[in-house]
């Protein structure tokens, strides 16, 4: 069977062309509507993440006022809030344990204590003990008024004691083998928050009034039970 092409070779470049640019046009109408689906996907995605988030923010908010209205949240929310406080607590504290250095380094060796209170809040200290006699108390009074201390930070001599007071004293007869401390008083003082400041080294200078207990080899007790006040006793 013989077929002829009676067709002239422009109108059959005519037809490829027009297939071929119903071709193209069929895969941009395609392209097209893809790239619309997904643009109307993502902004869809878009609007309930939006949506989302926004929910998300409202419960935060209600939660977290619920939160605040409990009594001293900030300090026990979590855990990295109590941790990051350790560091302040712990230079915030007074260094308690100085505490029998210093009176070691003041506290003559004729005169005992009996009782001390100490309060770190209104660094205020009261004294209560026994001695040999009232011019050992008296240089023991002395002694508190006259010490200094420097710090690393700061090597100017500074008071450490202040408002000390003999409050009370009493005499009974004169000093026995019985009764070796017949004297008996009660001081008060202030201290310079420094001195018991654990950030800080601090060094007690003590005047040379009478011998404390730090110079000798052997000390005695530092703190010995108050004896009774015999009666005729004088305050």
């Amino acid at each position: 069977m013989i077929q002829l092409n009676l067709l002239p070779d422009v109108k059959l470049e005519y037809i490829k062309a027009q297939r071929s640019q119903r071709l193209a046009l069929s895969i941009a109408f395609l392209s097209t509507a893809a790239a619309v689906g997904l643009l109307i996907i993502l902004l869809s995605l878009t609007g309930l993440q939006k949506k989302h988030l926004s929910d998300l923010s409202k419960d935060i908010a209600l939660e977290t006022a619920e939160l605040q209205k409990a009594p001293q949240i900030n300090k026990v929310l979590t855990v990295q809030n109590q941790l990051e406080r350790l560091t302040d607590l712990h230079a915030g504290k007074p260094a308690a344990s100085r505490l029998f250095e210093y009176l070691n380094q003041v506290t003559p060796t004729q005169v005992d204590i009996g009782s001390l209170s100490n309060d770190f809040t209104t660094q205020t200290m009261t004294i209560t003990g026994a001695a040999d006699a009232l011019s050992s108390v008296n240089k023991y009074v002395d002694t508190l008024k006259f010490t200094t201390y420097t710090t690393s930070d700061n090597h100017t001599a500074t008071p450490a004691f202040s408002n000390v007071v003999l409050t009370s004293f009493g005499l009974s007869s004169g000093a026995t083998q019985a009764n070796p401390h017949p004297a008996n008083y009660t001081i008060t003082l202030s201290y310079d928050p420094i001195v018991f400041d654990i950030t800080q080294k601090v060094i007690l200078s003590v005047p040379n009034l009478i011998s404390t207990r730090s110079e000798l080899t052997q000390p005695s007790d530092l703190f010995k039970a108050a004896p009774t006040k015999p009666k005729g006793t004088t305050n």
